[in-house]
């Protein structure tokens, strides 16, 4: 079955998403349907870069024939209002993170999704990177054991160019800082594999670096709903970026996941080692990294449609990082 896929959102974001939904255009699965922005000189850019058509209203992209899937990637409080003008007209959706700039706007949008009867999925698109699936087989398996610590390091870089757009690392336009908008998908991928977080004692700061009103500094000690303890470290001020890092060890086996290579530390036997070389985007190019993940979290909510199933990046399941997001900044407030 071919899908017809649109974009809302035609910024930074759409580039990996475009690569991502050509290949599956090749492939028969989808056809893209075409885009829209707020901003004319995005949809210029846009139609001129990728050679589909543009809408003049948003209205107009959601009213047009064979139009299944609706790809959200605007600012992320401008989410919700999609979302629902979307679902409201008979289409599934992908909405880029954060879900939304907070977890009361979160739940409601997936309130409209389960009232529409529509699939809704999350961009968390470090979940399908190779080394992240083999990992996440290799848990359900139950070949780590018993999950006892795990920790995520997020030292990344942003420069002044980064923050030079108009509002960006405001509470306003993008509702936090490193946590929201750059740790959130290292952290996503630590919740995805390990579950839920029950209690967090967090720090957090804004550096003198750029004038900014979120957080660009902020650590945290974390203890799972599985027991399991650990901490999370994450900035945006460690020049030039360093690939982000997740470790579990459990009482069979130890993991590392240093971008998008696996470590794997058994009990008995050898370590091995996969190492794809895809990752990036921890640097001051937010955007150089591989569109393949982007392709196969297209792709598996394709087949969910198609199917009639729940995809695997159901958007409900973001919402456990928002949740620990704002407990984290609930509980560096107090300790401030």
């Amino acid at each position: 079955m071919t899908l017809g896929v649109g974009i809302i959102g035609l910024g930074m974001a759409v580039t990996p998403h475009m690569l991502g939904l050509r290949e599956l255009e090749a492939e028969g699965r989808a056809r893209i349907i075409g885009g829209f922005a707020p901003s004319t000189a995005r949809c210029a850019t846009f139609a001129d870069r990728w050679a589909v058509p543009v809408f003049e209203s948003q209205a107009g992209l959601l009213a047009a024939p064979g139009l299944d899937l609706v790809l959200i990637l605007a600012p992320p409080g401008a989410h919700l209002p999609i979302a629902e003008a979307a679902l409201t007209a008979g289409k599934h959706i992908i909405v880029e993170k954060p879900l939304e700039l907070n977890v009361v706007r979160g739940e409601a949008l997936v309130a409209a999704a389960d009232a529409a009867g529509k699939l809704a999925a999350i961009c968390f698109q470090h979940r399908f990177r190779p080394a992240s699936l083999a990992l996440a087989r290799r848990m359900r398996a139950g070949e780590l054991g018993r999950p006892l610590s795990a920790s995520a390091s997020i030292r990344w870089w942003r420069d002044e160019a980064y923050f030079a757009q108009p509002g960006r690392g405001t509470m306003d336009r993008d509702g936090g800082g490193v946590l929201l908008t750059q740790a959130i998908h290292t952290m996503d991928l630590l919740l995805h594999l390990m579950g839920p977080v029950r209690d967090v004692a967090g720090f957090a700061m804004t550096s003198p670096l750029r004038a900014i009103d979120t957080e660009d500094v902020a650590s945290a000690a974390i203890r799972f709903e599985n027991g399991a303890i650990g901490v999370i470290d994450a900035t945006s001020v460690a020049r030039p970026g360093f690939p982000e890092r997740i470790e579990i060890a459990g009482t069979k086996a130890s993991a590392v996941l240093l971008g998008d290579r696996l470590e794997w530390h058994p009990s008995e036997g050898s370590p091995e080692i996969l190492d794809t070389g895809t990752s990036g985007g921890g640097g001051a190019d937010p955007m150089a990294f591989d569109h393949g993940p982007h392709r196969s979290l297209i792709a598996e909510m394709l087949d969910a449609i198609t199917e009639n199933r729940p995809p695997a990046h159901e958007a409900r399941s973001a919402l456990h990082v928002q949740r620990l997001i704002e407990a984290w900044h609930a509980d560096a407030r107090r300790r401030a």
